[in-house]
């Protein structure tokens, strides 16, 4: 059987030269010794020759490293490349696009090196660097860093300080909408044959809040239509039934959750109720965020409803069984976006 020496790693393939080498130089035919390893007759003959034509002798069959092609960009270069990247938007170097692709790299190493790569070249340099394509998360343009450091480094601490003075519990709250015609996710088929996926023809809605905290209570209730000052007091109103301690509620700046009325509700708890805000265009400091976004990949967007099943049962159901599962809302809490929150 004959081997084929390109299956064979460098070091291996130099042991079997050298003893091959020194087999015949003990006096053992060179066809005998080559055929003992499987390889072609020929090949032994080559070995011996650039043995005896190299003036190092035998070590001229060690083992050598390929450099391959020689980079165009200098070490300097790459890591200047990485912080191009890193972290940034092409358009503040006055490109279009606002995503890095290999071409948008392309575009800009040619611009400032005056080098031109192929696109699998930059592919390869990205991959060095480690950086990799991902999807983004988006961001608007009105959020305000330094409000949202504020709120980590002191609002929030100040909050869980006055929390365990007053033997209070921390919650945070947030609404979200559901619709039955949504299907989130992909489903495997044919290549160039769109897969199918049936729903209900007739379009239904609703909308849900949510409470939750740091040691995995979860409290929910759901409602229909567009939610106001007067709905959120009523929910308020709900979310507070039976509560024997004062409770600090963190939320977003909804025009609905800041209306007269809800001061003045949240006035005549006489602090049982304390509102807090969150900063402006911030919800990946909310934890509920991270309820919902498990509601809807693992719920009615996953599972569309049968014919002459209701979507508020379908979400009601899904609510009861996650308030069963104290250690899988605690495990919201551990995102990093999250992680400035304590277990108060």
């Amino acid at each position: 059987m004959k081997r084929d020496g390109r299956t064979l790693d460098h070091t291996t393939l130099e042991t079997i030269r050298l003893m091959a080498i020194e087999r015949v130089a003990e006096g053992e035919s060179p066809a005998t010794v080559i055929e003992s390893y499987g390889f072609n007759r020929t090949t032994i003959y080559k070995w011996i020759d650039k043995a005896l034509r190299s003036r190092a002798g035998v070590a001229a069959l060690g083992a050598t490293v390929g450099t391959g092609r020689p980079r165009l960009l200098t070490p300097k270069q790459e890591q200047q490349v990485f912080r191009w990247v890193n972290g940034r938007d092409p358009r503040q170097y006055g490109l279009d696009f606002g995503l890095w692709t290999r071409a948008v790299v392309v575009d800009l190493i040619e611009r400032k090196f005056s080098l031109r790569l192929s696109l699998t070249s930059v592919g390869a340099l990205l991959d060095r660097l480690g950086l990799s394509p991902q999807k983004p998360l988006q961001r608007a343009y009105q959020r305000d860093p330094q409000a949202i450091e504020r709120w980590q480094r002191e609002h929030y601490p100040r909050i869980a300080a006055q929390a365990r003075r007053d033997g209070a519990e921390i919650l945070f709250w947030d609404e979200s909408g559901f619709r039955a015609d949504a299907v989130h996710g992909r489903t495997w088929g044919v290549r160039g044959q769109t897969p199918v996926v049936n729903r209900p023809g007739q379009r239904q809605s609703i909308s849900a809040a949510s409470a939750v905290s740091a040691k995995g209570a979860f409290w929910y209730c759901t409602f229909g239509g567009a939610l106001n000052g007067t709905l959120f007091i009523d929910l308020l109103r709900q979310f507070m039934r039976g509560r024997r301690k004062p409770v600090h509620l963190v939320l977003d700046s909804l025009p609905a959750h800041k209306t007269v009325a809800v001061r003045e509700y949240v006035a005549g708890t006489h602090g049982k109720l304390t509102l807090h805000f969150l900063p402006g265009y911030a919800p990946d400091l909310n934890p509920d965020e991270l309820v919902w976004s498990h509601v809807k990949r693992t719920g009615v967007a996953r599972a569309p409803l049968r014919a002459g099943e209701s979507l508020s049962e379908r979400i009601e159901q899904q609510l009861a069984q996650l308030k069963r599962m104290p250690h899988l809302i605690r495990s919201f809490f551990m995102a990093p976006s999250v992680a400035y929150i304590s277990d108060c």
